[in-house]
């Protein structure tokens, strides 16, 4: 098996997953939010600038909770880790 060409052992919070992981899931979940959403609360969206701007609007929403969710998450991941060392 090949050695992998870098290594990353973080002490703490890896920062990189989390940003990694933000992406991910505000992508997959956020998309289907922001549908459902438009279409729940009925707002007219008769331009693509309106629902450009509607999109923009209630995904930095969920990109916010996303990421202090996934932070969180990796937070307590990191204080388990630790505590098991």
């Amino acid at each position: 098996m090949p050695e992998p060409v870098e290594t990353h052992d973080p002490e703490g919070v890896d920062y990189g997953w989390v940003m990694q992981t933000t992406f991910v899931v505000t992508i997959v979940v956020g998309a289907p939010v922001v549908a459902l959403i438009a279409l729940l609360v009925g707002v007219s969206l008769p331009t693509w600038a309106a629902r450009a701007e509607f999109a923009i609007r209630v995904g930095a929403l969920v990109w916010f909770v996303v990421a202090v969710g996934v932070f969180l998450c990796a937070r307590k991941r990191s204080s388990n880790n630790n505590n098991e060392s």
